[in-house]
């Protein structure tokens, strides 16, 4: 893989990202991304989309992926994303992901791709009966970023080897068509607090929407009720609160609960433990429900407002698409020219 240094790029600051409509968005999704992609809203151009050719390189499901798709969309608006600010669309509705995707095919090196750990992780000691999609999802994930030519894009720990090979991608179309500036090398934006939230049973892995167990996270549309029960039966241990950070070494789940208070509360973790310091997790479990109960709620009755009313979401998402491709055409027009494709 490539390290070079790209000469500046000139053009429009953009942020893009995306989230899979596979099962239902949990607490993670919010402090990790959600949280970040309004703030964004205030510093670039951003596009945001619901990635549903990713989420069937794990099995399709056609007869609710519409709906999951909606759900999605209705938590980002729910959660503070503006779609007359920002671009709201689903992935499929926009066909030049797909035609980016396999030219980049043709970029990308089969020992770059070999590298994913994601793939390992996902793929299991089936790797052999695993889809070829789901070997080649990061490369439509560098045909999603690269095709608004995106310069930045909020990840997470575990998305940033994908990045790279997105960096690497572009580096290579870059050099190989001697265009040294038409694809920028984008940055990830991973800075700030919630970008890593734990399972509420074992602090060793990460808050997943796909743990059979409801009892590992906070879904985005729990009531009150099921968070405070949630909370109160997440795993901790008989020490009490410590007082300052030395004391969470060693307390990945203690760590995780103090985490999550200070992202919620947007607050330091030595603010926290100032507060908690010293103090039974009888104290510190029904505050930490109650605030994000106060947190949840509004989104979570949003969300349902929303989705009920399809006929609202589906205009949002359409006119994202709109919008989506007049970014798009443009782009993959200049593709096709640099690449040599045939054009009527």
């Amino acid at each position: 893989m490539t390290d070079a240094v790209q000469p500046q790029y000139k053009g429009p600051q953009r942020v893009f990202s995306g989230m899979q409509p596979t099962n239902g968005l949990h607490l993670g999704n919010y402090l990790g991304a959600l949280q970040k992609f309004v703030r964004l809203q205030d510093q670039y151009e951003c596009i945001y989309c619901i990635v549903d050719l990713h989420a069937i390189t794990i099995g399709p499901d056609p007869q609710n992926l519409a709906n999951r798709c909606r759900e999605v969309a209705a938590a980002y608006v729910a959660a503070g994303v503006d779609p007359k600010r920002s671009t709201i669309f689903i992935q499929s509705a926009v066909r030049e992901h797909t035609e980016l995707a396999w030219i980049f095919n043709c970029v990308a090196r089969m020992g770059w791709v070999e590298r994913m750990t994601q793939f390992k992780d996902k793929a299991g000691k089936d790797a052999q009966r695993s889809s070829v999609g789901l070997f080649d999802y990061p490369v439509l994930q560098a045909a999603d970023i690269l095709l608004y030519k995106a310069t930045h894009v909020p990840v997470g720990e575990d998305q940033k080897q994908h990045l790279e090979l997105s960096r690497d991608i572009a580096q290579k179309f870059n050099n190989d068509h001697d265009a040294p500036n038409f694809f920028p090398l984008p940055e990830p934006l991973i800075q700030g607090p919630g970008a890593r939230i734990m399972s509420l049973r074992d602090g060793s892995k990460k808050m997943s929407k796909s743990d059979p167990s409801d009892m590992t996270r906070i879904n985005l549309t729990d009531d009150a009720d099921a968070i405070m029960s949630k909370i109160k039966k997440a795993t901790t241990d008989p020490l009490p609160v410590p007082e300052n950070k030395e004391g969470l070494a060693g307390r990945a789940e203690v760590e995780n609960l103090v985490g999550i208070f200070a992202a919620v509360t947007e607050r330091r973790v030595e603010d926290v433990l100032a507060e908690f310091g010293g103090k039974g997790f009888g104290v510190f479990k029904p505050a930490l429900a109650e605030t994000l109960a106060a947190k949840l709620s509004p989104i979570a009755a949003e969300m349902r407002r929303l989705t009920a009313d399809t006929a609202t979401l589906d205009a949002i998402l359409r006119d994202g698409a709109e919008k989506a491709r007049a970014v798009a055409q443009p782009i993959m027009a200049e593709v096709r020219e640099v690449v040599g494709l045939w054009s009527a």
